[in-house]
């Protein structure tokens, strides 16, 4: 048994599936999605469009949005039983009207950064899917998935990939200014900072300190996400992978910055919070990693 399940402790009634992946015990940040780079991709450098108006991405991002996340929203309450609800609720909920709705009464003029844990493959649409994100969202991704067969897919949900360090500081500085622009338009971001996808993984990993600064910064609220499972049987066990759990998004209220405290202080203070946030959401009680490392 790996040593981090071992003292986990969840609410009565919480599913946690089997472990039949061999998952790192003292390193949250392993890579354990092996995709192959097979496509052309332009470098991620200094040049490149990190902010592209361009007729043709727009159009990508419109298809993405409308029909792509749309139509992969039915493959996912099909083939794994997709639901979601908000934090306290008893009902499940398979139409992203009911989230819309309950986001109107909070303060989201300057948008909204939405945090959750990086636990599959279609876990972002998962999340994108129950509030029926809009084309003003644009998410950090890994730059080297988009030479992956995923790559119209990451570039139709908006995803910006984010230079490796030795494309240099001025790379950053292109990248960080991108999110300016964004910002200052009123988008929505995604993030997961755990950084790296552990399939089907239950304890939630550490959370890098990237999101959370730039909450600060631009002074969004945080609205933290979890996805959990469920133990896939009936009829189930004919419509999606025998080995897989179903899965449900559940959200808690947003988590607002306080920018008149010092930025260091209150950054790990909105860290630690959403860490907590996400594993209450998620049924869990004690965790077997820390917020951070």
């Amino acid at each position: 048994m790996n040593k981090r399940y071992i003292d986990l402790q969840v609410n009565p009634g919480t599913y946690v599936p089997p472990v039949t992946i061999d998952y790192p015990e003292d390193d949250p940040y392993v890579g354990l999605y092996k995709p192959v780079y097979d496509r052309e991709y332009p470098e991620v450098d200094a040049d490149y469009p990190y902010v592209d108006e361009s007729p043709r991405n727009k159009r990508t991002i419109f298809f993405g949005y409308h029909i792509l996340l749309r139509l992969l929203g039915c493959v996912l309450r099909i083939k794994y039983g997709l639901r979601w609800r908000r934090e306290g609720e008893t009902r499940w909920h398979r139409s992203s009207c009911s989230v819309r709705r309950w986001l109107k009464q909070f303060d989201l003029s300057r948008g909204a950064i939405t945090i959750a844990n990086h636990c599959y493959r279609h876990d972002c649409a998962s999340v994108l899917t129950t509030f029926h994100a809009g084309t003003h969202t644009r998410i950090p991704m890994f730059a080297p998935n988009f030479r992956t067969k995923d790559q119209f897919y990451l570039r139709a949900v908006g995803g910006i990939p984010i230079p490796a360090p030795e494309a240099g500081l001025s790379a950053m500085k292109a990248f960080n200014a991108a999110f300016d622009y964004y910002n200052e338009k009123g988008y929505w971001f995604h993030i997961f900072p755990e950084a790296k996808r552990w399939d089907w993984y239950k304890p939630l990993r550490p959370f890098q300190k990237g999101a959370f600064t730039m909450a600060y910064k631009y002074n969004k609220p945080i609205i933290p996400f979890a996805v959990t499972y469920r133990e896939r049987t009936g009829l189930w066990r004919l419509l999606g992978p025998k080995n897989e759990p179903l899965t449900q998004v559940i959200i808690g209220d947003p988590i607002y910055p306080d920018t008149t405290q010092p930025r260091a202080v209150e950054t790990m203070r909105l860290l630690n919070e959403t860490h907590a946030a996400i594993c209450r959401l998620a049924g869990i009680t004690h965790n077997t990693w820390p917020s951070s490392l």
